[in-house]
């Protein structure tokens, strides 16, 4: 393995460590609330203890380009894996609601390094041609997404919730001190790869953007989603105390579609426009979210599978406009407004689901609402450009620099 190669590996491992641990609490909700219980018995409740921890995970994205310009990149993902796993060992020993949601806060604050810096650092190391390591470095992050259900799930009913925390936590710093003595390198994007052609500047407003409005919208979605799929898989597939581990591999086998459909948009979306990718992914969405507050009993699982596939599809779109549309220098500042944006989303998620599910009893209002905002994620993907200057970019300097 080649020290970038090794680079590019720990890259990918730190995105299935920010999805899954951003994913615990959801799952081991199930297990916590209980009668007598330290957190109490009402699942909204306890799912809202994540609030902080998503608003922090998208504010503090802001101002990573700038922190690691200033301290490096390497010392930014230094603080990453380390102080991520702390985090998730402090949760584990979490003795009330609010030490609880202050721990989850520390999770928030780690994990908020991860994409700004991590995907700037994955896309140099990409080259000319990084949809597909896009794509890969989704399919991790999807594996991450996928996983904290069922390991959640498993390590909850064999031996109580704190241990869900308190593995993967583990292993974060373990992965951590690794990294420690991992080198930086260039990668191979710094070897005779072409110069970053000039796009004209009306483009590059119109990418940027439905950039920050995708942002907005599907980080609500997205999050929300994810958020809610184990109690969706229980109240209509697995309503029954002693099913948990069931309700964890059907999350499993709904996300692994998102992984699926990653990998396979990575390996087309070097050879396609964006847009000829992004709007059919993009017109799944709204109609199986609607189906989806409806279905009931084994139809949940295809619907929640189309729903994942088409969310998880969307991200590996969105890192590539930045990567085709945005100069190399200005990246990583693009990458943390976009996340900060986000987090506009993002951290309404966890109220908006816990409120809902707690108004109504269900999860019909939230999946609904959900089905709303997608059709946002729609209209961008038609107002998006179709540039085959994409594919091409040294034709960009025979575009006229001002619309026509």
């Amino acid at each position: 393995m080649t020290p970038a190669t090794r680079q590019i590996a720990f890259i990918n491992i730190a995105h299935t460590f920010t999805h899954y641990s951003l994913l615990i609490l959801p799952t081991a909700v199930l297990a916590m609330a209980e009668p007598g219980g330290l957190f109490g018995d009402s699942y909204g409740p306890i799912l809202t203890l994540a609030t902080g921890m998503f608003v922090l995970y998208g504010l503090l994205s802001l101002p990573q380009g700038w922190l690691a310009q200033r301290f490096g990149r390497k010392a930014s993902m230094n603080a990453f894996f380390l102080g991520t796993g702390a985090s998730l060992i402090a949760s584990a020993f979490a003795q009330s609601s609010w030490m609880l949601a202050a721990t989850l806060a520390g999770v928030g604050i780690f994990t908020a390094i991860y994409h700004p810096i991590g995907t700037t650092m994955l896309v140099e190391a990409a080259g000319d041609k990084p949809g597909r390591s896009i794509g890969v470095n989704g399919v991790f992050g999807n594996v991450g997404v996928a996983l904290a259900p069922v390991a959640t799930a498993f390590l909850a009913a064999q031996i109580g919730w704190r241990s869900a925390f308190l593995v993967p936590g583990v292993l974060c710093l373990a992965v951590g001190l690794l990294w420690l003595r991992t080198p930086i390198v260039g990668g191979p994007s710094h070897r005779g790869s072409r110069p970053f052609p000039t796009i004209p500047p009306y483009l590059v407003r119109r990418a940027v953007l439905v950039l920050m409005l995708i942002a907005t919208s599907s980080g609500l979605v997205f999050n929300a989603f994810t958020l809610l799929l184990p109690k969706l898989m229980q109240e209509r597939l697995a309503d029954a105390p002693g099913l948990l581990p069931i309700v964890g591999m059907l999350a499993f086998l709904a996300t692994l579609c998102g992984a699926l459909t990653q990998f396979s948009v990575g390996r087309l979306i070097d050879r396609h426009t964006l847009k000829r990718m992004f709007l059919p992914i993009s017109m799944i969405l709204a109609p199986a979210m609607a189906l989806l507050s409806v279905a009931q009993g084994w139809l949940v699982l295809p619907l929640a599978g189309a729903v994942a596939a088409s969310l998880f599809g969307q991200v590996t779109v969105n890192e590539t406009m930045a990567a085709r549309y945005i100069s190399p220098e200005l990246r990583a500042r693009i990458y943390s407004i976009r996340f900060f944006v986000g987090f506009l989303g993002a951290a309404a998620a966890a109220p908006v689901v816990g409120y809902l599910h707690e108004r109504t009893g269900n999860l019909t209002a939230v999946t609904l609402v959900l089905a709303g905002f997608s059709v946002v994620t729609l209209a961008c993907a038609l107002f998006f450009p179709d540039r085959p200057e994409e594919l091409a970019p040294e034709r960009w300097a025979a575009v006229p620099a001002v619309a026509e």
